[in-house]
């Protein structure tokens, strides 16, 4: 099985890189933004980008799209 993209593949502006190296950090900020995702939702997680989208799918019932959406509006918030 191939490794899974860089998450700068998915983050042009390269947040995603400090949410990912900072884990533990952003997974608090993440739990307050999606509520209904789980401390194991939140391990599995693990910084992925791709399983947090998921994740949100799953927890919330929505599209990937919505979910992809949301991540993009969190993200670009956290680099403010």
């Amino acid at each position: 099985m191939a490794a899974a993209p860089p998450a700068a593949v998915y983050a042009a502006s390269g947040t995603w890189d400090q949410v990912e190296g900072n884990w533990n950090q952003f997974a608090g900020k993440v739990k307050q933004r999606w509520g209904k995702l789980t401390d194991n939702d939140i391990t599995v997680i693990n910084g992925k980008r791709q399983e947090l989208v998921g994740k949100i799918q799953e927890r919330y019932g929505i599209a990937k799209n919505e979910a992809e959406k949301q991540v993009d509006e969190w993200e670009k918030a956290q680099s403010k």
